[in-house]
């Protein structure tokens, strides 16, 4: 069984392991991640990335452990629209605090023990003056001293250590032009180097393992219109840790800047890195770039939109005919993707919530846009939905589509496999085959 589920899993990671080789990956591991018991497991999870051809910037950041060394120096940690504001004696502290973190990340990432997932691994491990800083200055009276922000970014430089297979390492301390150096926040390196650079991904790890909607459920996926409404809940919330904060924070700036996706993940939980990267579902909140296009809830409004997407199709014999009266009617189980005004996609969730069971259904995507594979966008939003209900099983009856479904992981099953209302509603003239998908 072990074996199967191996192999199994293996498979499925494929098409994902492709899809990442060669990409640029910015890791923000915070302090918090690091005091973690399974820091260990993390390191060797982004070697993985590494040995898989994936391009990797580790910039980590080191709060708690600021703050502690600050206390046990008898030093207050004073911060101002909180930003730390770095005086003498702290700096002193901040600096070998963030020394002794780069040598221990880089020793773990040299280890190559027998019977260890990194065994065999070579890793480059490069730390330098990628990031030049500039003092932040005085605010509103007060001087910020040794604390700085990003002035300037050598893209040249780090893209020539990824190209040569290096990961590049980098830390809260930075120099600047004049031979000073100043302590920034990692969230703010991670972000810049993250836009700079292109990056493919930003990803980072909090104690939630995302971002919590109000009955504190991870949300899968987020766009940065709606992160910033969360942002500004989370801010007048006691609850919410700052360093979710500020990674939410830096990665609506990092996808409104260009950055494709953001990701914030689990510290505790192990693997989740690989789980959110190679699995189909993902672990975490991963968050988009603002697109034109917007997938969102039916309204009666859209009701002319969905016949004028159905209606060929209907006249074609791939989808079911439905009246205008029972889309009326069913409204509420659709979704649509809206470009412009205009419908260009659609689908159903129909329940049979004593079963817990759903069906995937009225799938219709505009001509001019099959291309992106729309119909996979729906499919994945309806996955969510049924996984809310906490159904067990989506199917899906179909005539013509059938490789479709069986390519996105359903399986061909029977008329008896359906729910009692559906079989009794089953069209034996039609001979639509019944898919299923198991969601647990």
């Amino acid at each position: 069984m072990r074996t199967t589920e191996l192999v199994s899993g293996f498979r499925q990671s494929a098409p994902y392991v492709n899809a990442h080789r060669g990409k640029t990956f910015v890791v923000m591991l915070g302090g918090e991640a690091i005091s973690q018991p399974g820091f260990r497991s993390i390191i060797n999870d982004i070697a993985l990335l590494n040995s898989l051809g994936i391009k990797i910037v580790l910039v980590y950041g080191a709060r708690p452990q600021i703050n502690q060394a600050l206390q046990q120096a008898g030093l207050a940690a004073e911060y101002h629209k909180r930003v730390r504001v770095t005086d003498d004696e702290a700096f002193q502290c901040i600096k070998q605090v963030a020394g002794a973190l780069q040598l221990d990340i880089t020793a773990r990432l040299s280890m190559s023990l027998s019977n260890t997932p990194m065994q065999g691994a070579q890793i480059n491990v490069v730390s330098g003056n990628f990031v030049i800083a500039q003092p932040i200055g005085v605010d509103e009276g007060v001087d910020y001293c040794h604390s700085g922000r990003v002035r300037r970014i050598d893209v040249q430089g780090i893209r020539r250590q990824l190209d040569s297979n290096g990961m590049v390492l980098m830390g809260p301390i930075a120099a600047s032009v004049t031979g000073e150096s100043f302590n920034l926040t990692a969230e703010e390196i991670a972000t810049q180097v993250a836009i700079k650079l292109k990056a493919d991904k930003m990803i980072g790890f909090s104690e939630d393992g995302g971002i919590l909607d109000e009955n504190g459920d991870i949300i899968p996926e987020l766009l940065p219109n709606s992160a910033s409404l969360i942002l500004e809940r989370l801010e007048q919330s006691t609850d919410c840790c700052a360093a979710t904060q500020a990674f939410l924070h830096a990665a609506i700036t990092a996808c409104r800047a260009g950055v494709p996706r953001c990701h914030l993940i689990s510290y505790s939980a192990d693997g989740s890195l690989l789980q959110e990267l190679f699995s189909r579902d993902g672990i975490g909140t991963q968050m988009a770039t603002e697109s034109a296009e917007q997938l969102r809830p039916a309204t009666i409004a859209d009701i002319g939109g969905i016949l004028d997407l159905i209606r060929p199709l209907e006249q074609q014999g791939l989808l079911v005919r439905r009246s205008r009266e029972q889309l009326e009617i069913e409204i509420d189980q659709f979704v649509v993707i809206e470009r412009e005004g205009l419908i260009i996609g659609c689908a159903a969730l129909y329940p049979f919530s004593e079963e817990l069971v759903g069906e995937f259904a009225c799938v219709a995507v505009h001509p001019d846009y099959r291309d992106a594979d729309r119909g996979s966008v729906l499919l994945k939003y309806i996955i969510q939905q049924a996984k809310s209900r906490h159904y067990h099983t989506l199917f899906a009856l179909t005539t013509r589509s059938i490789h479709w479904f069986l390519e996105h992981g359903f399986v061909l099953a029977d008329v008896g496999d359906l729910p009692a209302q559906k079989q009794q509603l089953y069209n034996y003239q039609r001979k639509s085959k019944v898919l299923a998908l198991s969601l647990s």
